[in-house]
């Protein structure tokens, strides 16, 4: 199996992209185990999917067109399916989305799947918040969540220029860095 990797420098800190033959595979926020060799690190490869996340943090883009691989369990695959439905600027609850899926009686491993994503941001599992409407666990943590539920209802309310000094500030860009191991 061919893959490819890069880091995009993102307003959230540097993400790692993976993608495989039929996509991409993972999305890493800093902090998680990172891809090894040198030989598959092609920024290139990967160039479209920086351009599509640079444009989502500048506040131009609502809905990504990225081919994606993922690989799950067929229940994780029917609440990833879910979380591609949720609008920008929304938010569901894990009980929301059990019952979308059928299956009222599951919402704790609708979370569990929602904590599985495997390509966050662009599988929009940030969207997702507790019964009460409270944020809850993320895996890149609950500052990047609100970031990006904030990031998008002030681009969705049209307050855009609220982004300007978040994005700015940030210096967003992709880097050709070798990730540590």
């Amino acid at each position: 199996m061919t893959s490819a990797w890069t880091i995009y420098e993102s307003p959230l800190g540097p993400l790692t992209l993976i993608a495989g033959d039929a996509g991409l595979r993972r999305l890493l926020f800093p902090g998680a185990d990172r891809p090894g060799g040198d030989a598959e690190h092609d920024p290139a490869a990967l160039a479209a999917i920086v351009a599509q996340l640079e444009e989502y943090f500048a506040g131009e883009r609502r809905t990504f067109d990225v081919e994606l691989d993922l690989r799950g369990t067929p229940f994780q695959q029917a609440v990833w399916s879910q979380l591609l439905t949720i609008p920008y600027g929304s938010t569901r609850s894990y009980g929301e989305l059990a019952r979308t899926i059928g299956r009222p009686d599951r919402a704790r491993a609708v979370g569990a799947a929602v904590g599985a994503t495997p390509v966050p941001i662009i599988v929009p599992c940030h969207r997702m918040i507790g019964a009460d409407g409270s944020l809850t666990g993320y895996g890149g943590g609950l500052p990047r969540k609100r970031a990006l539920l904030d990031l998008e209802a002030s681009v969705a309310t049209g307050l855009q220029s609220l982004l300007q000094p978040w994005s700015s500030s940030q210096g967003a860009s992709a880097t050709s860095a070798v990730p540590s191991a």
